[in-house]
């Protein structure tokens, strides 16, 4: 599709410009991490904005990117249900003894919680932008909302097959993701409400539990979370969001999501 050709050419361009402002610069683990985020997340604003004022006019309402996507109640609701999800999923997991808190290296756990943070957010909203952003909006125009759901969640987990540790189970798992930030990107017609449940969910994880996100484990001090169970049921390597368990919160919420809004249709 020309969305993503568009993105492909942005990413480069965006790159090349990056690398000659960086210059022969080499920036550390972590600098690089936010660095290759932050210009994907410019690329897709570039790529999107380029579509909607010149290709495929249209208002930014139409991909869920205008004022109403972003009032305070759309960004609560979607934070609570992303981070609701996986979180009491992994509470019910330490209580079984499926996971367990163990002693990490010495550090402070605030300033790798700030800076992890700001990566987690800047990388939600550019896999946001551009899973279900514009594209999710025009396959939505001509397939019907299931079907851009299913194609971008499939597209989605497709991202993440390079990822350390993948699976079939992990695959399938971050596809349902996929289905679960769709679902909320078009119940409350906002791609900031499905980025607050994706920086939810991740902060869960990597902040508050010390976790592994999607086979990556980021710097843990003071203390992290380890898996005791069957891989199956608590994501092993992959860590708590490739398990059972998360799948388990994931179906909770779109089954609210879908009474919701069943509800509205029938009032209205």
């Amino acid at each position: 599709m020309a969305f993503l050709l568009l993105l492909i050419v942005a990413e480069v361009a965006v790159a090349v410009v990056a690398g000659k402002l960086v210059g022969g610069a080499r920036p550390g683990t972590e600098s690089a991490m936010l660095l290759q985020v932050s210009l994907q997340l410019v690329a897709a604003v570039l790529a999107t904005a380029i579509m909607l004022r010149s290709v495929d006019v249209r208002p930014w309402g139409d991909v869920g990117m205008d004022r109403n996507a972003v009032r305070p109640r759309v960004l609560l609701e979607g934070w609570l249900m992303g981070g609701l999800a996986i979180g009491v999923a992994c509470a019910a997991l330490l209580a079984a003894g499926w996971l367990r808190i163990v002693p990490g290296p010495e550090g402070s756990s605030l300033s790798a919680a700030l800076s992890l943070t700001l990566f987690l957010i800047v990388a939600a909203l550019g896999e946001e932008l551009i899973s279900r952003g514009y594209l999710l909006t025009t396959l939505r125009d001509g397939l019907g909302g299931g079907t851009a759901v299913g194609v971008t969640s499939l597209l989605f987990g497709a991202a993440h097959l390079r990822n350390a540790g993948v699976t079939v189970q992990s695959f399938c798992i971050v596809t349902l993701a996929g289905v679960f930030l769709g679902a909320i990107r078009l119940t409350f017609r906002s791609v900031y409400a499905s980025s607050a449940a994706h920086v939810a969910w991740n902060w869960m994880l990597a902040v508050a539990f010390h976790a592994s996100v999607s086979g990556m484990r980021f710097e843990a001090p003071d203390y992290r979370t380890v898996e005791q169970g069957p891989d199956w049921l608590t994501g092993g390597q992959w860590g708590p969001e490739g398990g059972v368990a998360a799948a388990l919160g994931m179906l909770v919420v779109l089954a609210y999501l879908y009474r919701t809004r069943r509800t509205r249709r029938e009032e209205s």
